[in-house]
């Protein structure tokens, strides 16, 4: 297993150099002129030149991105156009933020959608079935900005239980944690309900229902294990989206996070803050998936004996 997990930490060596990649092209080709949005329109031409050249863009594109990598690989990761402040400082504030963020709305899905999404199948066109899917197919539906509109409308402006925006306290977590979470576990407990279902029908199943188990016992010892795996995979997939995903969370909220930062970052052209949040927001999101394929390896023992060598 060690072998297996120092393979896939080396991995994410040329994943961040592709990703930043990526990220400088689109911000090189994208139009506009980084000098111009930060002098304005009535600068003079004399300026512009003149801070494109303390800024470098008057350098070739791939001259740029390897002076930005071999910065980086010196613990530099560069200058912000905009505030003229090391990027890393500025990141390494904003990015816990929205990690906390991102794990309150991962633990609120999951406890939304697992056991209701075991009960549906278990209690398969039950009154609670037909509910739950109902529901499922309005949170689906909903936009997570719209849900967090209405949660600000009815908890913080008519009941004023819950602030509005700011992070100040863990009270002004729970509305925009809450409102990217409904919409995600919609989509966790559907697939829980149709893996748990076709789990539920496979001959192992039959034969523990056939020898007089008990339902419980089957659910739990039996189904879970199996049924559990293609949810996993989504949640951590879900994870890395809302690391980069909660832009209009974090911009309806006022969250000063990382999708705050990417946003005022891309309006003007600021590369090195971008591709710096970036190859953040994607390490982590590597190292996630890694967690999850851990996991795998100790919930299957199949899987461990195949990837990781029984050890």
């Amino acid at each position: 297993m060690l072998k297996f997990i120092i393979k896939r930490l080396l991995w994410l060596i040329p994943i961040s150099l592709g990703v930043a990649l990526i990220i400088f092209a689109i911000m090189d080709l994208s139009p506009g002129d980084p000098a111009r949005l930060l002098l304005g329109e009535s600068a003079t031409e004399e300026a512009v030149m003149q801070l494109r050249d303390e800024l470098g863009l008057n350098q070739p594109f791939l001259t740029r991105y390897v002076k930005w990598v071999s910065g980086v690989f010196t613990g530099d990761f560069g200058i912000s156009y905009r505030t003229r402040q090391p990027v890393f400082d500025e990141v390494i504030v904003r990015f816990p933020r929205t990690v906390k963020l991102a794990i309150l709305t991962s633990l609120i899905s999951i406890v939304l959608s697992i056991p209701f999404g075991v009960i549906s199948a278990v209690r398969r066109y039950s009154a609670v079935d037909n509910i739950t899917l109902g529901i499922n197919l309005v949170l689906t539906s909903a936009p997570g900005f719209l849900i967090g509109l209405v949660f600000i409308l009815f908890f913080s402006l008519k009941l004023r239980w819950l602030p509005a925006t700011g992070i100040s306290t863990w009270k002004h977590y729970i509305m925009p944690a809450t409102a990217a979470a409904l919409n995600y576990s919609a989509a966790l407990q559907r697939m829980m309900r149709s893996s748990m279902l076709e789990t539920l029908r496979s001959d192992y199943i039959t034969m523990a229902q056939a020898k007089g188990a008990r339902e419980m016992r089957i659910i739990m010892k039996h189904a879970m294990g199996n049924a559990i795996l293609p949810v996993l995979t989504l949640i951590g997939i879900n994870f890395g989206w809302q690391l980069g995903g909660t832009i209009i969370i974090e911009q309806l909220f006022a969250i000063p996070g990382i999708g705050t930062l990417l946003i005022n970052s891309v309006g003007y052209k600021d590369a090195p803050q971008v591709m710096a949040s970036s190859v953040f927001v994607a390490i982590f999101a590597a190292l996630i998936n890694l967690f999850v394929d851990i996991l795998y390896a100790y919930i299957d023992p199949r899987i461990k004996s195949q990837f990781f060598g029984g050890k």
